[in-house]
């Protein structure tokens, strides 16, 4: 099958690499441009949290042996490719994340690092289960105007079986481009709060991945 990667770089290039190894043909097509925000750290953290693998490069090279907490296990990959030493995973979503740092809980001060407006739930209910944290916004996340050539070709043509949204802003990004022919796909969905915003537009079916995970996502497509 052709499948549509919506996701930004470098995830859409991880992305494409498993989906070829499963056989199909990937066609990367980002939704949202990833830039990086002016920044004002804190100089020892006890501990970050960080809900994308998108803030990895925007932390310094003082952070690395800080203890890292994450939402899911690739993040997790990427931080340790990066020479982070302690990372831990919740292998969810944010609120598998917000208990494993009450479960695991250090003294001190947090660092949550997160996309512009991104995070702010996630930091109200640490503070008021009586974590301490400063929230740092380290990059924006602007919609793009087009489709790569490539994507808007084969979606002009009616060439794309399928789609994968792994966030809701990169949906919401999709629907603003007002892409041709989607009542011939399959919208694919980390998460029912992603596949909420998909209802923007005509579908053959919008399924949802059992856990957000990746592996769950792409385990539609089997």
């Amino acid at each position: 099958m052709k499948i549509l990667i919506t996701r930004p770089e470098p995830g859409a290039s991880v992305t494409a690499a498993r989906l070829t190894a499963m056989g199909h043909t990937p066609i990367i097509a980002p939704c949202l441009a990833i830039k990086p925000t002016a920044l004002n750290l804190p100089e020892a953290p006890a501990a970050i949290i960080i809900t994308s693998g998108q803030a990895i490069p925007t932390l310094p090279a003082s952070y690395r042996n800080i203890p890292v907490f994450c939402v899911g296990d690739a993040t997790a990959g990427r931080l340790r490719e990066a020479g982070f030493g302690s990372v831990t995973s919740a292998n969810g979503d944010a609120d598998d994340l917000y208990k494993l740092i009450l479960a695991q809980r250090i003294s001190g001060t947090y660092l949550l690092a997160v996309g512009e407006r991104h995070g702010l739930a996630l930091a109200k209910n640490l503070r008021a289960a009586g974590i301490t944290l400063v929230r740092r916004t380290v990059y924006a996340a602007a919609p793009l105007r087009k489709l790569p050539p490539l994507a808007a070709w084969a979606l002009a043509a009616g060439e794309v079986d399928a789609a994968l949204f792994f966030s809701a802003e990169t949906a919401r990004g999709f629907i603003r481009l007002k892409p041709p022919n989607t009542a011939a796909m399959a919208a694919l969905a980390l998460s029912p709060a992603v596949a909420s915003v998909l209802h923007g537009l005509p579908w053959r079916q919008i399924h949802v991945a059992l856990a957000p995970t990746e592996a769950d996502l792409l385990a539609l497509l089997t």
